[in-house]
């Protein structure tokens, strides 16, 4: 029996998930969770098999919550289900311990073909990301590398036209840490404004 934890912040859409994968009698989603915090939380406690979670969370992003996830229950295996199929979030998944990513444009049996897949043991990408994978390798040398998972999440809501105020609401954070992140971000891309910084948002497919 496979275990599948589900993460994603919308309660309908993860019913979909649960009634798609259920209808195969080897999988089993034990839990589900609305954001990053409860999805630590129920992994840690359920220990599931695969957990499929998105990018964007509230309070904090799937990439972190995976992070979490992986040092204490490192034989979770984790699969990124988003909207986003752009190079550098595929990058920055893997790097971070994603054993799959797929978007949700794909078709509903890629999700449980997913599934099956990283239960196993492999990796599994949906051909769209597939496709989008080897333009990491071009992507501009940036040090987007050096981020943590909290400042990629900033980055990312910074480059969709996110005030700072915003981002500390949405994020649980007061305003004087997400501009010490802003700046911290800055100095690591080696851009001196915000017009610089959403210049090179754009060029690595972060900006809208």
């Amino acid at each position: 029996m496979i275990r599948v934890l589900l993460v994603d912040d919308h309660a309908v859409v993860r019913e979909g998930y649960r009634r798609l994968l259920e209808r195969d009698q080897r999988i089993q989603v034990v839990g589900e969770a609305a954001d990053a915090a409860q999805a630590c939380t129920l992994a840690a406690s359920i220990e599931p098999t695969v957990v499929v979670m998105d990018i964007a969370l509230p309070g904090g992003s799937g990439l972190e919550a995976m992070r979490r996830m992986l040092v204490h229950e490192p034989r979770i295996r984790v699969l990124i289900f988003s909207m986003h199929g752009e190079a550098i979030f595929v990058s920055r998944a893997m790097q971070a311990g994603a054993r799959g990513y797929i978007t949700k444009s794909s078709a509903p049996e890629v999700l449980v073909t997913a599934v099956y897949a990283i239960a196993q043991g492999e990796r599994f990408l949906s051909e769209d990301v597939a496709a989008e994978a080897p333009k990491s390798d071009r992507l501009p040398a940036s040090g987007i590398d050096t981020l943590t998972a909290r400042e990629f999440e900033v980055l990312q809501r910074l480059a969709r036209g996110e005030s700072v105020k915003d981002i500390g609401e949405k994020l649980g954070l007061s305003e004087k840490t997400v501009a010490n992140h802003q700046s911290v971000i800055r100095e690591k891309l080696g851009v001196k404004n915000g017009v610089q910084l959403a210049r090179l948002a754009a060029e690595l497919g972060l900006a809208p």
